[in-house]
């Protein structure tokens, strides 16, 4: 099992940075968040909030080439592995997805995330579903050509919200080239399934699993006396995504690929949550015997 951390998680860190910290804290890599990097930055911005207004630990997709090689340089001077290329890129933004593919290929990394359509009232899910589907016929000519996977990731208020619903999207696909991220913590929102099963589902479709954990947090009650539920961020042992199970199913279906951490929780500076959230997944490991 390798670890490693979505970059996303330490937006106070540069590039240089982040390698040289997952490296002294014995992580085995990092997951790139790509990216525009924002002229201009509103003048405030809530601390919740920083992940993704203000993330410095970004590759600027404007210049991905050579964003790519420099961060290939920091994380072999670091003896970190590059787990992947993490896009906000939809299936139909054809042309840039290609450009962060071939960046890929020349730096050795196997895998870049596109990232499905968001779910709106406006357009018919099936209609979103069927032009995703569409557009991932493409991807699969593109990531064969450069060597690299394409994976999804199971995320809510997105198509792929489910096991069930990514299995339905990628498996008349190539698993060598069309893939799907598995994130409990983004099920608890949306899309919770039972973990053995998912896996079973997405058999050798499941090509990554980022840990996170969230939970519902009671928000009083509306004019007809129901309880009010809002989303929140947890640390990855406050959660409601049962990460102790989840290990105990990557152990039982033999998954021993790249694990990694993508923690929006509050509640203790980066550096100190990078450290504890290595010393539990090891934790958790150890207690499945995996």
């Amino acid at each position: 099992m390798k670890y490693g951390v979505f970059s996303v998680s330490m937006p106070e860190y540069g590039i240089a940075e982040t390698a040289d910290l997952l490296k002294e804290i014995g992580y085995d890599g990092v997951e790139w968040r790509v990216n525009q990097i924002p002229k201009q930055l509103p003048e405030q911005i809530p601390f919740e909030n920083r992940y993704w207004i203000n993330c410095r630990s970004t590759l600027d997709i404007t210049n991905i080439a050579e964003e790519a090689r420099r961060a290939k340089e920091l994380c072999d001077k670091a003896g970190i592995e590059i787990f992947s290329l993490t896009s906000y890129l939809t299936p139909d933004k054809t042309e840039e997805i290609e450009k962060i593919l071939k960046a890929a290929q020349s730096i050795g990394c196997g895998m870049m995330r596109v990232f499905t359509p968001n779910y709106t009232k406006s357009i018919n899910y099936r209609k979103i579903f069927d032009e995703t589907l569409s557009h991932t016929r493409t991807l699969e000519g593109l990531a064969k050509k450069y060597g690299v996977k394409i994976v999804y990731e199971l995320h809510g208020d997105n198509i792929l919200a489910s096991p069930s619903s990514a299995c339905r999207m990628v498996s008349s696909f190539d698993p060598r080239y069309i893939g799907v991220i598995f994130d409990p913590g983004n099920m608890i929102y949306e899309g919770n399934e039972n973990y053995r099963k998912g896996f079973e589902m997405l058999g050798e479709h499941l090509a990554h699993v980022h840990v996170k954990n969230s939970l519902w947090q009671e928000e009083g009650r509306d004019e007809l006396g129901s309880k009010k539920w809002k989303r929140a961020w947890a640390p990855l042992w406050d959660g409601q995504a049962d990460l102790r199970e989840l290990f105990q199913v990557m152990k039982d279906m033999n998954y021993t690929g790249r694990v990694s951490v993508e923690d929006f929780s509050n509640e203790m500076p980066t550096r100190d949550k990078l450290v504890q959230n290595l010393a539990y997944l090891k934790k958790l490991q150890e207690s499945v015997g995996l």
